[in-house]
């Protein structure tokens, strides 16, 4: 019998998640993570989950946070706002980040939009991405073009980096 069983055989990986991305062995990223998938995080070496999608609950019909800390995951929410992303909540997101870059870490939101554009940026900051390199990984999901909230947003973050 293969390892894990007949069990085995049916388990999802995160990578199953919609729009899932690997940014690096140490990072991935994807829109709503189904209940399956999270109970298997910590079997999987993850950390920490960041999530940015409010009203969680909602979708999953279950409590997330709860799901990844009883596998003793730490778990970050940042309930972003898709029409009106603020700095404050980039704040946020990058504070978690430094806070577990010693870890595997899951970043998530709906559909993986809030994410790409929040590390994007993070990774520019960081000094590890260009901006093009940022641009093309939000890109590769979506056009934050067809959103004016997030062309601004994306445009004030950088202009903030600039001043710096």
């Amino acid at each position: 019998m293969i390892a894990g069983g007949v069990v085995g055989l049916y388990r999802m990986a995160i990578e199953a998640s919609y729009n899932f991305r690997r940014v690096s062995e140490r990072l991935t990223t994807s829109g709503i993570v189904p209940v399956e998938q999270l109970e298997q995080l910590r079997d999987e070496g993850y950390g920490a989950v960041i999530n940015l999608k409010p009203d969680i609950e909602v979708e999953l019909g279950a409590d997330e946070g709860r799901i990844v800390r009883d596998q003793g995951v730490d778990y970050v929410y940042i309930p972003v706002d898709f029409d009106a992303p603020t700095h404050a909540d980039f704040e946020a997101f990058a504070r978690a980040m430094d806070l577990h870059a010693e870890r595997k870490v899951h970043v998530h939101c709906a559909a993986n939009y809030r994410v790409t554009a929040f590390y994007g940026i993070y990774a520019v900051a960081q000094g590890r991405w260009s901006k093009d390199d940022a641009d093309r990984f939000v890109r590769d999901v979506w056009d934050p073009d067809d959103f004016p909230a997030w062309q601004a947003f994306i445009a004030d973050e950088y202009a903030r980096l600039d001043a710096t």
